[in-house]
């Protein structure tokens, strides 16, 4: 295929990636001597912290969701391709695309992350991971399978792995999660399915540390742990997954669940395409970076977000993965691209903590900012009203409000749609032909 080079007279920045990061150095580089190009697979950009209420039937995918295209309309300088980026050619300046090659003067990568099964292929495969909108509404489908399988089952003891659902991660993601799919058991459960009881379904929390939210205060993490159980949430401490076969989650002291939902939210690691030295890439799969979010040794190349690891004696393992930490990045690589235009000396990233928060279900939240610990009603305020404003588009906003306000007035809203059944896709032929031959 024919280079895809540019006519403009202007340097091209090609960023990898409408995720948090991606978006805010397209739009800082609006009205700038640059052309914008932005790759990525889909035409969207996805509000991830709310697809646990996606996966739960709380709001509908296009809520948390808005066009790329749409979003930088007004932007001269930008164009937006779909495109999957197989490898990244830095002598050349090349992307290898399977739309083509694409030149770029200055490139980001803000590709995001990934679930990490940590190796085991029995997890990848029946677990269910939850980091898109189609991976959401295989979750929310798959929920509401099961309960409606149940109903088939009169013996306790069949229709016991259709209504036990565990989580394995104790992070936010995790206990947002568990604490939806709780409310759900509370007080939708015998509305929809008089047939069945709360006391039928049982909600798992599973993690490997001492306590959840270990990222957050100990007040924070004590409280949530509180709220869970009071929810019905049975929280599983310093508890190793070692399996999961679809029938029966087995854990390193022996325990097991039979259950047919393990939904894993216990580690992410980044994406990216080929291209980048092996030596740069560290623990959790990330990009060495510089203090300047440059990929060390590729003076045009920027790593920003969950992708990148900028480590340093006060951050060993670099900077959280969470959407402030891409936003700054990326507002701040566009900065240091004018400056390197005009050129002037670039600056060092220095990343503000605004802090962290997670709620837990119906006027139960926890926040931390600073030194400042604050948890229950207040904090659950705090909680919506952070995640609505950082929602992209006015249309996105209201709805996402109007649902909330119906849910909480009447305990009874949501999308509990089975548009299209979730079937796990066949197991690929080499993983089929290892287990025959074990079982031989």
């Amino acid at each position: 295929m024919k280079t895809q080079h540019t006519d403009s007279k202007f340097p091209r920045v090609v960023i990898i990636g409408g995720g948090f990061g991606g978006i805010e150095v397209a739009k800082k580089l609006k009205n700038k001597e640059v052309e914008v190009l932005l790759l990525d697979r889909n035409n969207h950009h996805t509000f991830q912290p709310l697809l646990y209420q996606v996966a739960t039937g709380t709001l509908d995918a296009p809520s948390i969701a808005f066009p790329l295209r749409k979003m930088f309309r007004k932007q001269e300088n930008f164009t937006f391709r779909i495109a999957d980026v197989q490898s990244i050619d830095g002598e050349r300046k090349l992307l290898n695309t399977d739309i083509g090659p694409i030149a770029y003067d200055y490139l980001v990568i803000a590709t995001g992350a990934t679930t990490n099964f940590f190796g085991n292929k029995d997890l990848e495969y029946y677990a269910m991971p939850m980091k898109s909108v189609r991976e959401a509404v295989n979750i929310r489908s798959f929920l509401l399978q099961n309960i409606e399988e149940s109903l088939l089952k009169t013996n306790p003891a069949e229709r016991a792995p259709f209504l036990n659902f565990v989580v394995v991660g104790g992070g936010p993601t995790g206990v947002e999660l568990s604490g939806a799919i709780a409310e759900i058991r509370n007080h939708i459960l015998s509305k929809d399915y008089p047939e069945l009881k709360k006391e039928d379904m049982n909600v798992y929390l599973v993690e490997g540390l001492s306590k959840i939210l270990a990222n957050l205060s100990p007040q924070a993490s004590e409280k949530a742990e509180l709220y869970l159980k009071e929810l019905g949430v049975k929280v599983l401490l310093n508890v190793q997954v070692t399996g999961y076969d679809g029938e029966v989650i087995t854990f390193a002291d022996g325990k097991r669940i039979q259950t047919k939902t393990v939904l894993w939210s216990a580690g992410v690691m980044g994406q990216f395409p080929a291209g980048i030295s092996q030596d740069l890439v560290v623990r959790g799969n990330r990009i060495r970076v510089d203090e300047e979010c440059r990929v060390i040794g590729m003076n045009d190349v920027f790593a920003i977000g969950d992708v990148a690891a900028m480590i340093t004696d006060e951050l060993p393992r670099g900077h959280p993965g969470v959407a402030p930490v891409a936003q700054q990045q990326g507002r701040f690589v566009a900065k240091n691209i004018v400056r390197l235009l005009n050129n002037q000396p670039t600056e060092k990233f220095k990343y503000f903590d605004k802090g962290s928060m997670a709620t837990i279900g119906r006027n139960k939240a926890v926040v931390d900012i600073g030194k400042i610990r604050f948890q229950g009603f207040f904090a659950w305020w705090i909680w919506m009203f952070v995640h609505l404003m950082s929602l992209v588009g006015f249309r996105n906003r209201v709805v996402t409000f109007i649902n909330w306000a119906i849910n909480y007035l009447t305990f009874n809203a949501g999308i509990r749609l089975i548009i299209h059944k979730y079937r796990r896709p066949p197991k690929p032929v080499a993983e089929v032909k290892e287990v025959n031959e074990a079982h031989r």
